[in-house]
């Protein structure tokens, strides 16, 4: 008996070493990629925030682009990975290069722009004055908010693509990531007029948003006043009636999280019952990394969507731990090996100093099309954290 015991805490020991190798084999290998990027977007007066990888080029977005808060998040989760003062000194550097963006009330993805960064920041540094960034940042989503419909708009209709559409008040899935703002920003703040947008526009979408298999349309359009809905369409993925991979993804991390703020058993549900579709997919690749619409016309020829991968196994990881079902941890750790091995991972030196390869940002409308995104690799990085938290205890 004591021999069996002792064989099974060795294998327990050499899993956990295994598990360990490959967060240690990710850093070692981010420390060189993000470097390099890290020095180009601060070569000259400004600092410059890098987007993507595209065509041989490192594109850089405005501090008012959705994903600008992706690299500052980033380098806080290198602090957290190593230790080390240099990337808190460098993550502290971007984060506050956006500080306007707490007063942008444009679009709703500031809730990602300043939780990644600022978020990260005040999470990890506790540093005072991110508070007040937070919050600010929350009041301004919060002008977002048309109480008749319960939710709060993602996109205003009278510029550019979105004005072609024919859309009065468009909600997105991707929206759902955004409301951990507003969370934080009430235990910040004492002020529940945050939490209570938040948990609206949360019950809305489990209302509106998905079908019956728990599949996610992309955009609903509402009546502002009323509350009808007076279209179902997609912007990203392949099809009205199609289930966009990122939108699943998104609904995934998003529900999960919204859970964690609130402990309203209803949210954890839609969160399983999301898991639900995505894993008993018949298009999910053995790899897990889904193509970047469940309904792609040309599977199993379709563009892969890394980023997809990266934002599921981190949602996983948080499942896990909320669950205790092992089923998640499974699913969370074969997706980090897929995502960690040379089909997806880049290697140093290429690929403009980005982590992961293969990523889709807009396939209809052919912009980041099996490319290389900041928010795949925050989300990748974001999951070795998770990993390494979890298997720590």
């Amino acid at each position: 008996m004591k021999t069996l015991r002792f064989f099974a805490f060795l294998a327990a020991v050499t899993l956990l070493a295994g598990c360990h190798d490959i967060v240690r084999d990710n850093v070692k290998n981010a420390k060189i990629q993000l470097g390099s990027l890290l020095e180009v977007s601060e070569q000259g007066d400004t600092i410059r925030i890098p987007s993507s990888f595209e065509k041989g080029e490192i594109r850089f977005t405005r501090r008012e682009g959705w994903v600008s808060g992706f690299f500052a998040g980033s380098l806080w989760y290198m602090y957290e990975l190593t230790g080390d003062e240099f990337w808190a000194d460098h993550a502290r550097r971007h984060t506050e290069n956006l500080d306007e963006i707490k007063y942008l009330t444009q679009h709703h993805d500031i809730g990602f722009m300043i939780g990644d960064s600022y978020g990260n920041g005040l999470r990890l540094k506790g540093i005072e004055e991110y508070k007040d960034v937070i919050v600010t940042a929350a009041k301004s989503l919060s002008t977002r908010f048309r109480p008749g419909a319960g939710i709060i708009q993602s996109w205003n209709t009278d510029r550019g693509w979105i004005s072609k559409r024919g859309w009065t008040c468009p909600v997105i899935i991707d929206n759902m990531m955004n409301l951990d703002l507003l969370f934080q920003a009430t235990r910040l703040s004492g002020d529940s007029t945050f939490f209570k947008i938040a948990v609206s526009h949360a019950d809305k979408t489990i209302e509106n948003h998905f079908r019956p298999n728990y599949s996610t349309f992309h955009v609903i359009d509402y009546d502002p006043e009323t509350g009808e809905i007076l279209h179902r369409n997609t912007a990203q993925g392949y099809a009205d009636g199609s289930a966009w991979a990122r939108g699943q993804a998104w609904g995934l991390y998003g529900f999960t999280e919204t859970y964690r703020n609130t402990g309203y058993e209803r949210y954890l549900k839609q969160a399983l019952l999301i898991a639900e579709f995505i894993f008993n997919n018949l298009h999910l690749p053995e790899d897990l990394v889904p193509y970047w619409d469940y309904d792609a016309p040309d599977i199993p020829d379709a563009c892969r969507d890394a980023s997809a991968g990266a934002i599921m196994a981190s949602a996983c990881y948080d499942l896990f731990e909320i669950t205790q079902n092992p089923f998640f941890k499974e699913k969370a750790d074969k997706l980090v090996e897929s995502l960690s091995s040379p089909a997806y991972r880049a290697e140093p030196g290429t690929n403009g100093g980005f982590l992961l390869m293969h990523s889709v940002s807009n396939f209809p409308a052919g912009g980041g099309v099996d490319v290389a995104l900041n928010y795949a690799d925050y989300y990748f990085l974001e999951a070795l954290v998770k990993k390494h938290n979890l298997e720590k205890k």
